[in-house]
């Protein structure tokens, strides 16, 4: 196993920079996720990671040693992508081998490896089959599995779980979740999909046009986001963003009153800001400013309420009655209140 350092790391493609001055420590043993929207960069700097992309600035240490010039297969790393990169007209146990066949592996031990992977993701039955005769999410197992015989110090994942559809999706970050466990190796995932991010990892990094917007575990993002795009970006639904002007006693919010509750520091009367608030805080009550109801999403166990004032979302426990063109009065709780400047950094307390 091993930790993971990206110190001043930059790539360019021509005039192009798609990755600027990434500074990132992984821990030993942590999992790490990467997510951004497409296009931020999130494979590409998992590229640079494994050696399949050189760098173009600064150095990727793994274990303490600098590997930039190091070949991918020297780097001690496995990677699993997301269209599986399953020989087809091999068995699963033949896929399995055959990287440790090219390295010369004694038999025995290729053996005892696919053994000891097959039954951590329960692939035993399958052993003899091919491809073509397993499903989508037997299939990512086994080149999860091709993954594990090579005992890398690394884990990387690049989108392994966006070909399943949504069942084995939540089949398949439980049994990686489980398998982190057992193993204690270093993972890194990329996904799009924020949800997987935080039921998986110790920590997430969410970037945005090839830089680091926020790294840290999940719930210090989800709770204190370091600015409007992070906070959008971490919960599902997404956080709900007010626009705000500063006055005297609070914040005035179009349509929806006032909020009272002081400043933040440096703020001025007439200042515009943006306020934030999720919609699990966003509070149904008798006394509040009246908003409109535009669409209700009926879940069973949760109800998400779209209302016409600024787009706005309000969850509520269990089943509602409400109904499109209902009104409900809606009160913003000062101390689940975000605040962000007009450069979109979220302001202290």
């Amino acid at each position: 196993m091993a930790g993971l350092s990206l110190r001043g790391v930059a790539k360019r493609f021509g005039a192009v920079e798609v990755i600027r001055d990434v500074d990132l420590h992984v821990a030993d043993g942590e999992f790490v996720a990467f997510v951004g929207p497409s296009g931020c960069g999130k494979s590409t700097l998992l590229r640079m990671i494994c050696g399949l992309e050189p760098v173009s600035a600064g150095d990727v240490v793994i274990g303490g040693r600098r590997v930039n010039d190091l070949p991918a297969a020297r780097r001690g790393l496995a990677l699993v992508f997301q269209s599986y990169a399953l020989y087809p007209h091999m068995t699963v146990r033949q896929n399995m081998a055959f990287g440790l066949e090219n390295l010369s592996t004694p038999k025995a031990e290729i053996e005892a490896r696919i053994a000891e992977a097959a039954r951590m993701l329960r692939l035993e039955p399958f052993l003899a089959r091919r491809p073509g005769a397993l499903s989508g999410g037997q299939r990512q197992r086994v080149a999860i599995g091709r993954a594990i015989v090579r005992e890398p110090e690394i884990f990387l994942f690049d989108e392994p779980l966006s070909n399943l559809d949504a069942e084995l999706r939540v089949e398949m970050r439980a049994e990686l979740a489980s398998l982190h466990r057992r193993l204690g190796t270093t993972m890194i995932y990329v996904t799009h999909d924020q949800v997987e991010a935080m039921t998986m990892a110790d920590k997430i990094v969410v970037l945005r046009a090839g830089q680091v917007e926020q790294a840290g575990p999940p719930l210090a993002l989800y709770n204190e986001p370091a600015n409007q795009f992070v906070a959008g970006f971490i919960g599902s639904p997404r956080m709900n963003f007010l626009p705000g002007v500063v006055q005297a006693e609070g914040y005035g919010v179009d349509g929806l009153g006032t909020v009272a509750v002081p400043p933040r520091p440096g703020l001025r009367p007439g200042d515009g800001v943006t306020l934030g608030i999720r919609p699990e805080h966003l509070q149904a009550a008798s006394d509040g400013a009246p908003a409109t109801v535009t669409a209700v999403e009926q879940l069973g166990g949760l109800s998400f309420v779209r209302l016409a004032q600024h787009d706005a979302v309000l969850q509520v426990a269990g089943q509602t009655r409400l109904r499109p063109g209902d009104t409900v009065g809606l009160r913003l709780p000062p101390e689940h209140l975000h605040v962000f400047g007009a450069d979109g950094a979220a302001l202290a307390r």
